[in-house]
This record gives C-alpha cells, structure tokens and sequence, in this order.
C-alpha cells in the first residue's frame, strides 16, 4: 500500500505498537491530523464476544456530551400532531404516506430516520431502499417511537448509533480534529461508559479487547483499555 509523505512522517513521531492512556492517544490523533479538511476522529473497538451468537450482541445508542460535529438530516414518518411534533423539534423532512412514497422511488438525502409506530406497517416496504443504507427505523435504536420530539432533539444533539460487526469490532465516530481534546475525551467516556453498560452477560472473559483512535487520514493510535476513569489524566 502507498503511504503519501505525510503519512510516513507521522508515522515516525508515533509508537503504533504502545497502548496510550486515553488523554494522550487523542493529543496524538489530533496533533497528527493536518489534513486540508476537517479530518473525523474515530474510534475503533475490539470486543471479546462472539458475533455470531444472539445472546452476545452488542447495540445500543448514546448521545455524545459534546455531540459528532456532522451536520445531521433527520426525515420523520408521522402524521398529524407527531409530525407537528417533529417539525418543531427540528427535523428536516416530515411526511406520512407522500414521504414514504418519495422514498420508495430512491430518494435518501438524510442521514437518519424516524416513524411513529403506527407508520411502520408502510415504512417496513421500504425495506429494500432503506436497509442497504443503514437507515430503516429501528426500537432497539430509539428512532421508533412515538416520542419524536424528543428522538430528534437527541439525534440532532450528537446521539449516535454502535453496533458491533460480523468480526466482532465497533466503529464510532467521536467528534472532528477541531474539537478541543478535552470534548473529544469527554465524548470517549461517555461512549465508552455505554459499551461497558451494555456488556452481554453471556460474555467470558477480557471485554474490551483492543482500541484505537484514529483520524480520517491518521494512523491509528492504540490505547490502554484498562484505563476507564479518569480519563482526562496524563
């Protein structure tokens, strides 16, 4: 794989083998992110349970306190006073019928949708539109329910989804290379004070396996996954 120059040169001011305390890998990911753009810091988490069994799954939301920096366009499936509800909460599309037959004929420009319940008998036929994007509604992740106001506000405030992947690893955005370290570290705890939560009890074993961050263009920064309080400490 080709690595541009700058790649290389950051490679050398880091030790991609050492897990670092929370507070420093970030220091790192963002002293290392110089990309021409705003570069989105990640964080990638490997997990000790097997994906392939049901009672180990992993799912779940949290709203990170200082939210992801992205710009989010929320559509709404309600109608009569919870589409009100929705569109004063914020949301950028609101519809019932007219919009699920919008989406029916290919239009996705939003990054995550909510339904009341009594839409889901229309909106699951857009299963073949909606579920290859990762954007059918869902109770376990909030965006059912018939408490939109509040599903919007959440999402619009920095709520985030993580759900762990057929190799058994999650993949979270935590913020932009332009959030202060502190906000970004602030932003790690509460995710990953939401992983811990939602530890299978079927899990044996080491939990929380391996973690990196990294920046849209960085290398990955290893860090200790012991270290779970305190993180704003050296």
């Amino acid at each position: 794989m080709k690595r541009s120059k700058r790649y290389k040169e950051v490679l050398e001011k880091v030790d991609l083998e050492r897990q670092h305390a929370p507070l420093e890998a970030v220091k790192q990911v963002k002293e290392n992110a110089k990309a021409k753009f705003d570069e989105t810091i990640e964080v990638h988490i490997k997990l000790g349970v097997d994906p392939r069994k049901a009672d180990q799954q992993v799912r779940g939301t949290v709203v990170l306190p200082h939210g992801t920096g992205k710009s989010v366009k929320v559509a709404v499936f309600a109608q009569a006073e919870k589409a009100q509800e929705a569109k004063e909460a914020g949301a950028d599309f609101v519809g019932a019928a007219d919009l699920v037959e919008k989406v029916n004929g290919g239009w996705v420009d939003f990054d995550v949708a909510v339904a009341t319940p009594d839409m889901m008998s229309s909106v699951g036929k857009l299963g073949k539109v909606l579920g290859p994007k990762g954007l059918m509604p869902s109770p376990k992740s909030g965006t059912v329910t018939f408490d939109v106001g509040k599903a919007v506000k959440d999402i619009k405030a920095g709520k985030i989804e993580y759900k762990l992947d057929k190799t058994g690893n999650i993949h979270v955005i935590i913020g932009k290379a332009s959030f202060s370290v502190k906000d970004l570290v602030e932003n790690y705890g509460a995710l990953l004070d939401e992983i811990n939560r939602a530890k299978p009890a079927a899990a044996k074993g080491k939990y929380l396996k391996n973690i990196s961050v990294t920046s849209t263009m960085g290398p990955g920064i290893k860090v200790d996954s012991s270290k779970t309080r305190d993180l704003l400490e050296e």
